[in-house]
């Protein structure tokens, strides 16, 4: 007769697993903290009232902060990052005219439009005088409006690198609007 017996397993996480569920801990550990703080103090409070929502809170800043110390949430990057992009372009056009508080760029009928520089998307939605309009705050810290274009799967708060796809002009205009901190840029700089 056979001996029974008791195997016992111990679960064994691997190293990628371990690093996403302390991430997410940390994350949650700071959001606590911060909401015990705001609940607590009124001075916490009403600064974190007065620099998030009434002033244009800087999306693109806390990505990078978050990354610098806690590194990327997910750890995919290095599969992603190896894979070969589909649509990777430099903005091109025929003519520039100024145009309301940006530029009117002459392009080619159902140009793919690439974003200029890596970014969050803060606004989707019509703009008078402009159209369709996508706001991405980019990384320096500028917000681009790129408008008169059709999207079909960019979400706000979507983050969204240089050079990739952002949508089509409806025509062959495609208006463009630098603006930081409240003040509208001239295009030159950044075409």
């Amino acid at each position: 007769m056979k001996a029974n017996k008791t195997v016992k397993k111990k679960l064994v996480l691997r190293p990628e697993v371990k690093i996403f569920f302390s991430k997410v801990l940390i994350t949650v550990l700071i959001f606590l903290v911060g909401m015990i703080l705001v609940k607590g103090d009124s001075k916490t409070k009403n600064f974190i009232i007065e620099n998030v929502y009434e002033k244009s809170f800087k999306f693109t800043k806390l990505k990078s902060f978050y990354e610098k110390y806690f590194g990327n949430i997910l750890s995919v990057d290095k599969i992603v990052k190896e894979e070969q992009a589909v649509f990777s372009e430099k903005l091109s056009y025929k003519k520039d005219n100024v145009y309301k508080d940006g530029v009117a760029l002459t392009v080619t009928d159902k140009y793919m439009v690439p974003v200029l520089e890596s970014g969050i998307v803060i606004f989707v939605g019509e703009k008078e005088g402009y159209g369709n309009t996508v706001i991405i705050e980019q990384i320096d810290g500028v917000d681009v409006y790129y408008s008169n274009i059709s999207t079909s799967n960019i979400k706000l708060y979507d983050y969204i690198e240089k050079g990739k796809l952002l949508g089509e002009v409806n025509d062959n205009k495609l208006y463009l609007v630098f603006q930081k901190d409240g003040k509208y840029l001239d295009y030159k700089k950044y075409l």
